[in-house]
């Protein structure tokens, strides 16, 4: 295709969010009512133009999530559509319960999937090519005639069309002159690269008047890429999920497309003003669907916008896009630096200010051979702010004065009747006073912690906001079996911020101690700055 023949860019695309129908299908996540009604709400802040709420009929979820959610959900940007298929082969459209079911779920909008790929149709549906056509035609007139709005995913239309393209031409041909809004190219198997795309959608789009959507999985890793091919060759409807969730690999993640399309490319999706959005509604969508962010995704991860290596960071002090390929608060992100053994003084600097430090050069000193020090041993400070600060704000005299550790004790027996009880006894001493406590746990850390909570809880009552929310253990030399060394890490959360902290030993109580110390202490330092 000669660039003549490039259709110009459309103005505005539409985003078709499909997270609470393909996206629940990722292994590992499972959606309640309650949290696919969190979900839309969340989606529908963002400003995508429609939201796939399920397949009405499949299951109990999705029926009551259509149910209620004319009541619950008030949504301002986004249309709610329902998901299912055509008719059965050989049957009425009128008697089919699958179109019955898109018509009791109320919306105003219906989305149905019909087969574009010739063996699909008869080795998977065991009937013949002119009666998945006709298929197409009577379900999308049904539909039409009852007044819905009807999007057709013409599903494996990309293998499809590489075996048979005048079989999947004829589906979409069908499609189309029955009424349907929008004829959406599913790459259902997700192994179509970025240059057929630009082929099959360009011929595609010469064949038909129909507005054209896509729909891509990423099993070749190129859902995204893919995508934006699409809208270069004239495709204005866009379906995705938020963080790229989906079966097997995925689908093309929104939160690269949205912003691709719009900072990149000059095309409209949810709106510039609600651009900056999209990192904290990935996020809160992760916490939603209990799935553990990606740090690395591009936009809306935590390490996006990060740097470490002090060469770059150098750089970043004369001018922060020197290393960077968009703004981070377009897409509600920000910068940050990284501190690590391969840190240089001006890493250090960036770092101090990003923290509202004033390090000068012997404190500069202090802590760059501390920090590599450290490494050496096995800490791995970018991935532990919170400790971070505190080594940093030791480098300047600051002291914490919360509390002082005498000793602590760790024991765990087998009690008959119970697998195992794990007992701690902290000594610390908080001013002038020496306090003694034990607490039970449901192992040595969450003994320990407990056994501080009592000890210093009624002097800092802001501690009662600060919770642990994740703990991981890694051992740094497999060689050394059981006396290897060990690197915790603990995620903390007051419900405004989250941190990590780190301890390192070949003790693991008292690794596991070090970390949860100073989670602990960062905790009250910044509820003591925020008082």
């Amino acid at each position: 295709m000669s660039r003549a023949e490039i259709p110009p860019l459309p103005d505005a695309v539409e985003i078709y969010d499909t997270t609470l129908r393909d996206g629940s299908q990722q292994e590992g996540l499972s959606l309640t009512v309650d949290d696919k009604l969190r979900v839309a709400g969340q989606l529908d802040h963002l400003g995508v133009a429609y939201i796939e709420g399920g397949w009405p009929g499949a299951n109990r979820k999705d029926d009551e999530f259509f149910r209620r959610a004319p009541a619950e959900l008030k949504l301002s940007t986004a249309t709610l559509v329902a998901f299912g298929s055509t008719r059965r082969p050989r049957s009425k459209a009128e008697g089919d319960e699958t179109l019955r079911h898109l018509i009791r779920a109320s919306t105003s909008a219906v989305c149905i999937v019909a087969k574009a790929w010739d063996r699909h149709v008869t080795d998977a549906l065991r009937t013949d090519l002119d009666e998945a056509v006709a298929m197409a035609s009577d379900s999308v007139t049904f539909l039409r005639r009852t007044g819905l709005r009807v999007f057709f995913d013409a599903e494996h239309f990309f293998d499809g069309y590489k075996a048979n393209p005048e079989f999947s031409l004829r589906v979409l041909a069908a499609a189309e002159e029955a009424g349907a809004e929008t004829l959406v190219l599913c790459d259902t198997n997700g192994g179509t690269l970025p240059h057929e795309v630009e082929e099959i959608v360009s011929e595609v789009r010469l064949q038909t008047s129909a507005r054209l959507g896509l729909h891509f999985h990423n099993d070749g890793g190129c859902g995204v890429a893919n995508t934006l091919t699409g809208v270069r060759v004239g495709a204005t409807q866009v379906q995705g999920c938020v963080n790229g969730y989906g079966e097997r690999t995925g689908n093309a993640d929104l939160c690269a497309a949205i912003p691709d399309l719009t900072l990149k490319m000059g095309v409209r999706t949810i709106g510039r003003e609600r651009l900056g959005r999209l990192a904290p509604v990935a996020r809160h969508i992760a916490e939603l669907v209990n799935v553990a962010p990606n740090s690395q995704q591009p936009y809306v991860g935590q390490s996006a916008f990060a740097t470490k290596a002090g060469l770059h960071t150098s750089a970043i002090a004369r001018g922060r896009d020197l290393y960077a390929h968009a703004e981070p608060e377009a897409v509600g992100n920000s910068s940050r630096v990284m501190v690590g053994e391969l840190s240089g003084r001006s890493t250090i600097q960036l770092k101090a200010a990003e923290l509202g430090l004033d390090l000068d050069d012997l404190a500069l000193t202090d802590v760059l051979a501390r920090l590599k020090e450290l490494e050496y041993q096995g800490y791995h400070f970018e991935v532990a702010d919170g400790s971070l600060e505190l080594l940093m704000r030791g480098a300047t005299g600051w002291e914490q004065d919360y509390f002082r550790l005498e000793s602590s004790r760790v024991i765990t027996e087998h009690r008959e009747g119970v697998e195992f009880v794990t007992e701690a006894t902290i000594k610390v001493h908080v001013g002038d006073d020496r306090i003694v406590a034990t607490a039970e746990g449901n192992g040595p850390v969450n003994a320990l912690d407990a056994a501080l909570r009592q000890a210093i809880g009624s002097r800092f009552p802001s501690l009662a906001g600060v919770h642990l929310t994740d703990y991981k253990v890694r051992v740094l030399d497999t060689a050394k079996g059981t006396a290897a060394v060990t690197r915790v890490l603990i995620d903390s959360t007051d419900g405004e911020r989250t941190w990590s902290t780190i301890g390192v030993s070949e003790n693991i109580i008292e690794a596991s101690w070090q970390a949860l110390s100073d989670s602990i202490v960062y905790g009250l330092l910044h509820a003591e700055n925020q008082d």
